[in-house]
């Protein structure tokens, strides 16, 4: 297990001036100081929670003894089933993979059952997509048909992969890839590979099938068409699986291996309970489509522990299926660790939605690093969506070159922001605002606390919705250098406390349409050319407590209608 508190102890090297807090708990430690009758409100407190591991009966089902060979050319789809089902029919145990180069298509998991894979084993799916049947499942929230995944299990009780070895889900043969994502060689590489390219020239799919079920794909989403399954059929070599797909499991246990080149997410665990993830590599090339690391998706009980990601989309992703489909199904993602984990390329470390209208709530993230993610910390969602985020506590995370925002929340995703760039200083919105409803999202009692991150595009982004703003969200003991500073829009209940932005341009603090915003001890860093913008009519009791001003050019600027009395200046 690598360890953390070394680099934590050495923040100065990061070029932090803030003094970060040693306690681990939140409550009394988490509510700083008042000002007067200045009362701020306090995250929620997560409730402890166990999460049982598996064990298994000291039974071991050799792959070979079933067939099996690890050449490289033989394929062993039925001997891995047959040996799984001889485990799981004695009463559970080990299905061991030795090392070797084993070709497979679809495995099925069962209760009591580890499929363990021995150092050097790198078992490889077979690209020939006639191996995978299309079959009734869940994907991006919600229910579709999917080709079947090369490893899945539904409603298991005591399950494990386990190991040392390799599992690679034969990505390449099932995903599309955008030109611009891809060097001139990379790109000329895949086009003599063969495939085909649409007709604007600027995506590569594996096969002509594959290109022409991109066509009808609008069709699939559209909820009042009815396609028939020959209508799936025919699109089947463009429906993706994941490449792990657990559906109502309980007590799951993945540890030691890693998962790689997966034809859409990579590992997923849906409605499962008491599951645990550590000491785990998860790899995809970064340009791959919908490439994400893991989502946990409605399950309950989680710890995701010194688990490395490098993949191409959202890394540790936090969801609960989409828009109606989600609130019907009413499982939220709850009771979450996620601890000592590392994230390379991908959208976003650590992620909550889009997909979450379930709702996602008592979710710890404590001591990560992101490295070069394109967006630190990530919460995401749009009207329509519905669902509640709640008592999200994140602690001691460490970023480096992130390309867009290191915090950000998003209720405009896909679209639709009152803002023309996500990296603009949010603007008066002329829109009509709707009223709210069941299909309002809402993020609410969020703590981020010993932050630091050097060098980002953007700093922070607190961007609610006006019908039902961003409530009650807490950030302390922060330093980040970036491009931008914090733009917050439609908020409420912010409390900043010892937060140290130095931008490379424009305002330190923009605050538009939001009310009961409160800025402690911030660091004003030399030179800045504002340090605190104001905007729009509805922006209110803003208060700046126990902070120097004076090194910026300018301390105030107010734009458009902001009323005069709205900031509160070291009451």
């Amino acid at each position: 297990m690598r360890h953390f508190n070394p680099i934590l102890q050495n923040l100065a090297l990061f070029g932090c001036a803030a003094a970060f807090a040693a306690s681990g708990r939140l409550g009394a430690d988490a509510r700083s100081e008042s000002s007067g009758n200045v009362i701020i409100p306090e995250p929620s407190l997560a409730v402890p929670f166990d999460v049982p591991v598996p064990a298994f009966p000291d039974r071991r089902f050799d792959v070979t003894q079933f067939g099996a060979k690890g050449d490289g050319k033989t394929l062993n789809t039925e001997a891995f089933a047959k040996a799984i089902s001889a485990c799981a029919q004695s009463g559970g145990g080990r299905v061991v993979v030795p090392a070797g180069l084993w070709l497979t298509g679809p495995i099925v998991l069962q209760s009591n059952v580890d499929l363990h894979l021995e150092e050097r084993a790198f078992v490889v799916f077979d690209p020939n997509l006639k191996h995978y049947p299309l079959i009734e499942t869940s994907y991006e929230g919600l229910q579709a048909y999917r080709r079947q995944s090369p490893i899945s299990g539904r409603d298991l009780i005591n399950v494990a992969i386990t190991g040392k070895g390799i599992v690679d889900g034969s990505g390449q043969a099932w995903r599309p890839v955008k030109k611009g994502k891809m060097t001139e060689s990379q790109w000329q590489g895949l086009l003599n590979s063969g495939g085909a390219v649409d007709r604007w020239g600027s995506t590569w799919y594996p096969s002509s099938a594959a290109l022409g079920a991109a066509a009808l794909l609008a069709e699939v989403r559209d909820p009042k068409r009815q396609l028939t399954m020959e209508a799936y059929e025919a699109m089947g070599e463009y429906l993706r699986p994941v490449s792990v797909s657990l559906v109502r499991c309980k007590n799951v246990l993945l540890e030691g291996p890693t998962f790689q080149n997966s034809p859409a997410w990579n590992l997923h665990p849906l409605m499962c309970e008491n599951v645990t993830l550590r000491h785990l590599t998860v790899k995809n090339p970064w340009y791959s489509q919908n490439g994400d690391g893991v989502d946990l998706e409605s399950c309950r009980n989680v710890v995701v522990a010194s688990c490395d990601f490098d993949v191409g989309d959202d890394a540790i992703c936090m969801k609960s299926g989409r828009n109606e489909e989600g609130r019907k199904r009413g499982l939220p993602t709850e009771n979450v660790r996620i601890l000592n984990c590392v994230v390379y390329h991908g959208h976003g470390g650590f992620v909550i939605g889009s997909e979450m209208s379930g709702g996602v709530r008592n979710v710890e993230v404590n001591d990560c690093i992101f490295i070069g993610t394109d967006t630190g910390l990530r919460f995401k969602s749009t009207r329509g969506r519905g669902g509640v985020v709640e008592g999200i506590r994140i602690r001691n995370v460490v970023m480096t070159d992130i390309p867009t925002q290191a915090i950000t929340f998003n209720m405009y995703y896909q679209g639709l922001a009152p803002i023309p760039d996500p990296e603009d200083a949010p603007i008066p919105s002329r829109t009509e605002i709707p009223a709210p409803s069941e299909e309002t999202p809402r993020f609410r009692n969020i703590s981020i606390v010993d932050i630091v991150c050097r060098g980002a595009g953007q700093a922070v982004v607190l961007q609610g919705l006006p019908e039902i703003p961003l409530e009650n969200v807490e950030l302390k003991n922060v330093f980040i250098k970036a491009v931008q500073g914090l733009a917050c829009s439609d908020a409420e209940g912010i409390r900043m406390e010892n937060v140290e932005i130095v931008p490379g341009q424009g305002p330190v603090f923009s605050i538009h349409n939001s009310r009961d915003v409160t800025l402690d001890r911030a660091v004003c860093p030399p030179g800045a050319e504002v340090f605190l913008s104001l905007s729009g009519s509805r922006t209110k009791d803003i208060r700046v407590l126990r902070t120097d001003m004076t090194p910026a050019r300018k301390d105030v600027e107010r734009t458009g209608d902001v009323p005069a009395d709205a900031l509160m200046r070291n009451p």
